[in-house]
């Protein structure tokens, strides 16, 4: 069974597939880079917790930044929101994104207890 969450014309803001939820990706609002990431795992929070689960049960996380010299100040706002000891697999890349004033759009995969 598939179960769809916030459903859209273009896209769905999560999809369940048995036990696994898989994020669009989130881009946040604010003038920073961490202000943007800080809005990206708000949203992250808010869609997993929908979705019966949290970000103790991320899988993967994928994060793209439309300039790597970002990494270090992405990374300030991720390391205090992430978990000790329930860190996920993630890659960082960098990527042109949707519109100009994005700076930061992360991916989610993650399981969701039975």
């Amino acid at each position: 069974m598939i179960k769809r969450i916030g459903i859209g014309a273009r896209m769905s803001e999560a999809v369940i597939h048995g036990q696994t939820v898989y994020l669009a990706g989130q881009v946040g609002e604010g003038a920073t880079v961490a202000d943007q990431t800080r809005d990206c795992l708000a949203q992250v929070d808010r869609i997993l917790a929908a979705a019966g689960t949290s970000k103790e049960n991320i899988l993967q996380t994928i994060i793209w930044l439309a300039d790597m010299t970002d990494f270090a100040e992405m990374n300030s706002v991720w390391d205090a929101w992430v978990p000790a000891g329930q860190t996920p697999a993630r890659a960082t890349g960098e990527a042109k994104l949707a519109a100009p004033k994005y700076r930061v759009e992360i991916i989610v995969t993650a399981a969701v207890p039975a």
